[in-house]
């Protein structure tokens, strides 16, 4: 198979995560045919997810047998993903995600490997930058899945990003080598599935060379924002000023955090290096900003009047003076959010930083909305109802977290709220999914 060379070096301690996939086992059996001629060190890693039952035990014998028969070291871990998934108030997908990477670097620190290879394919690429276009990505997000990615404990290697998953399929049949099939992967009520198997297939009607495009993108809008880092180190301290200015000179930095951008120098350069000095601005505040509050902000700098004032998202402020464009937020800001979004069933809305999708009695409505005092909620497997309050104690959120916290209200009940599991009710089902 072919396989990116470049990123693996002579004696390279390299663990392939292994599933029991097609795209994993090609990998693993690509790379077991090089370590000879490259002197890789190579070690298989698998983690159980604790979901799917007895097939995710089926995958891990597999995993075993195959590393047996190849003989190289196996490691292997099972976590509970959907535990997980309801503590965090994240999706399934996120969870599962954020713990694979965590025992990978795990298992770099603690077993002295230089690096962790996963077999993302050309695939996988075009369905991540569709998913970050659909959601009104920029160019970091459109660049996609990194061919590699460095932890403090090592390096996350994708040297399978040029392959296709068809390809990948001939070659396992034509060694004979069987893999396994995740059950999960045919359940479209995953978004990646949904683009895998509904969107993508019409699009390559369309173009039957969509895949490949959608992966170029990324490579463009990669180096594209490798240039802007070395662009944005150059351009912000001529732009850019810290602080409040004060009387006689200088700035102080001694109250709210504030950032600025000097409105005459901000318009002599170029539309698309301000956009990126407003953004870079913004997110040394830590706050990202979308493509209408950019430009919001630049028709501002540009056209407003000492004075003019804009309230973005997460609790930012923006405000127009004879010399700047001021950015502050306080310590308690509250971020600027829709409070209610009124959602027919059945219906789907992303909002709060999540997809809604609502199925149940049609003609009725449910309401996204931050939580508010009195508040009540029946978890699952409670005897009665409790508040909203007490449970976000129970989960320790404070702060910023606890102001915007979501619920979903139905019928003058709560049908759903992030972090936890609320009691169903007949009538109406809440899916909702965090959007990255």
């Amino acid at each position: 198979m072919p396989i990116d060379r470049s990123l693996l070096k002579p004696g390279l301690r390299l663990a392939v995560g292994l599933s029991g996939g097609a795209d994993s086992v090609a990998l693993t059996l690509t790379l077991a045919g090089l370590t000879a001629e490259l002197g890789l060190v190579l070690h298989l890693a698998h983690l159980h997810h604790g979901l799917r039952g007895t097939e995710a035990d089926e995958d891990q014998r597999f995993c075993a047998e195959l590393a047996e028969r190849l003989e190289v070291p196996f490691f292997t871990h099972r976590v509970d993903a959907a535990a997980e998934a309801k503590m965090q108030g994240e999706s399934i997908e996120e969870a599962a995600r954020r713990l694979r990477y965590g025992w990978f670097r795990e298992l770099m620190a603690g077993h002295r490997l230089d690096a962790v290879a996963t077999a993302h394919t050309l695939d996988d690429q075009a369905e991540t930058v569709l998913g970050k276009f659909l959601r009104g990505a920029w160019t970091e997000g459109l660049s996609g899945i990194f061919p590699s990615v460095a932890f403090a404990e090592g390096r996350i290697l994708r040297p399978f990003l040029t392959v296709s998953r068809s390809d990948i399929e001939v070659y396992l049949q034509s060694e004979g080598q069987e893999w396994r099939e995740d059950s999960s992967n045919r359940d479209v009520a995953f978004t990646r599935n949904r683009l895998r198997h509904d969107l993508l297939p019409d699009l390559e009607r369309w173009n039957p060379q969509i895949k490949g495009h959608l992966a170029g993108m990324a490579m463009i809008a990669r180096d594209e924002e490798e240039y802007w880092e070395t662009e944005l180190a150059r351009l912000a301290p001529q732009v850019m000023l810290s602080g409040l200015p004060v009387r006689g000179g200088g700035r102080d930095n001694s109250g709210e955090e504030v950032l600025a951008l000097d409105v005459v120098r901000l318009a002599g350069i170029e539309i698309a290096a301000q956009r990126r000095l407003i953004r870079y601005a913004a997110e040394r505040l830590g706050v990202v900003l979308d493509f209408e509050a950019t430009e919001s902000v630049r028709r501002m700098a540009a056209e407003g009047r000492a004075g003019n004032k804009l309230t973005l998202t997460a609790g930012l402020r923006a405000e127009r003076t004879p010399r700047e464009i001021r950015f502050s937020r306080s310590a308690g800001g509250t971020p600027d959010l829709p409070m209610t979004v009124e959602l027919c069933v059945p219906g789907e809305a992303e909002v709060f930083g999540w997809r809604f999708r609502v199925e149940g009695k049609a003609g009725t409505n449910v309401v996204v909305r931050n939580w508010k005092p009195g508040d009540k909620v029946t978890l699952r497997y409670s005897s009665g109802r409790r508040k909203v309050k007490e449970v976000l104690e129970r989960l320790k959120v404070t702060g910023e977290a606890r102001s915007i916290w979501p619920v979903v209200e139905w019928m003058g009940q709560l049908v759903w709220m992030q972090g936890v599991e609320v009691q169903p009710v007949d009538g109406v089902v809440i899916r909702a999914e965090k959007l990255s």
